[in-house]
């Protein structure tokens, strides 16, 4: 795969494609540091480039996080998500942050629920009118 002015082309396809992640703490519980926080896009990172990904962007708050992803058609957002809170939870506990111990228990970091929204390109009205003013022929 070549990265080329945003526009990235695999064996078939070309494709400019970005998804906007949030991901919220268990409980909402505020465990977050500037620390974790630093850990966290790290892990993010390489888990991204497991699946051919870029993490463009990521930021966070004391109990959620923002991520923007560039990634290619062959990967679903769902299984990226999975693998994202999955590898992240797993080694940030494992690191025993005294703030996420004693706030949070068991083996779990994030909630079960995420927010993803497509982002980038033009807006959607000037994609549908685009697609209007095809010369379709008669």
């Amino acid at each position: 795969m070549q990265v080329n002015n945003d526009v990235r082309t695999g064996r078939y396809c070309v494709f400019n494609l970005h998804v906007h992640l949030v991901f919220v703490t268990k409980y909402r519980r505020d465990v977050f540091s500037g620390r974790v926080l630093i850990d966290l896009e790290e892990i993010f990172k390489n888990v991204c480039l497991d699946f051919e990904a870029e993490l463009v962007e990521f930021n966070g708050e004391h109990d959620h996080i923002h991520l923007l992803v560039n990634y290619p058609p062959k990967i679903a957002i769902s299984n990226l998500v999975n693998s994202l809170k999955g590898v992240s939870s797993r080694l940030i506990r494992k690191k025993n942050y005294p703030e996420i111990k004693n706030k949070l228990w068991g083996n779990m970091l994030w909630s079960p629920s995420y927010f993803a929204g497509s982002c980038g390109g033009a807006p959607l009205s000037i994609i549908k009118q685009y697609i209007e003013q095809q010369q379709r022929p008669h």
